[in-house]
């Protein structure tokens, strides 16, 4: 009877995800702050699961128009090719079409800073996640800058929030997004894990993955593949209470 508990705990804890399939960049769009023609340059490079955006301009998200991500994971490398700038990389979660002028945004930002900088407003280098809501067309990027304004910074990375990306380094990277959980890792080290329970209790909205450029350019994104995540079922841990109090009597029937 023990075994068969025991057995039945773990197929109940093993995750349920389907196989990482490379994601294809050529249907991905841009979206420039404040529709700034040259606020980023994204080319799609041979085999389509990498891309390499090549402006040093204003905030530019590169996406999948129409696509809705929550739950999935998506996964590749990310490198800056030069030596030559020291500023914003990263990813938004939740993205929707024009999000970047609009009067009403919703989405999240994870950026990573290279060095400490004061340009517009105080930027410290790192990691962090930032929630981008309200008027984004009357904003200056200065609130993407300094993350201030409409854009309120939620988290900084565990080991990476005052620590900034290396030149020519390649860094792997796994998004998580469901409605209740953002989770970032780098180097398959959790760096962010933050829920619904510390948005005031508010689900995320659903929305495209997309890259994330500001002031950067010669920034490479690789081996992009996603999956589908699969929540654990919300019974479990009643089920896992429930072997637990059945293994507690048998053990007190043998005593």
């Amino acid at each position: 009877m023990k075994k068969t508990f025991l057995a039945c705990a773990a197929a109940l804890l093993l995750p349920v995800t389907a196989h990482a399939a490379s994601v294809d960049l050529t249907g991905w769009e841009e979206d420039g702050f404040h529709n700034s023609p040259s606020a980023g340059t994204w080319t799609v490079q041979p085999g389509n699961d990498s891309v390499i955006q090549s402006a040093n301009g204003n905030p530019t998200v590169f996406f999948e128009s129409g696509s809705n991500s929550q739950g999935t994971a998506l996964s590749g490398t990310i490198e800056v090719q030069t030596t030559g700038d020291d500023d914003f990389v990263g990813f938004v979660l939740g993205y929707q079409d024009g999000e970047m002028n609009s009067a009403s945004a919703d989405f999240w930002l994870i950026d990573w800073k290279q060095i400490d900088q004061n340009h517009l407003g105080f930027a410290p280098r790192g990691l962090a996640l930032s929630h981008v809501s309200g008027d984004v067309a009357a904003a200056g990027a200065g609130n993407f800058w300094a993350h201030t304004g409409t854009v309120t910074e939620a988290e900084r990375a565990a080991n990476l929030g005052s620590t900034g990306w290396a030149d020519n380094t390649e860094y792997t990277f796994e998004l998580t997004f469901t409605a209740s959980l953002i989770e970032v890792k780098v180097n398959g080290v959790t760096e962010i894990s933050f829920t619904a329970a510390e948005n005031g209790g508010n689900l995320f909205t659903d929305g495209s993955f997309g890259f994330y450029n500001y002031s950067q350019n010669a920034v490479r994104y690789a081996g992009i593949t996603e999956e589908a995540v699969v929540p654990l079922p919300a019974s479990l841990p009643l089920l896992l209470a429930g072997f637990g109090a059945l293994g507690l009597i048998r053990r007190r029937r043998k005593s």
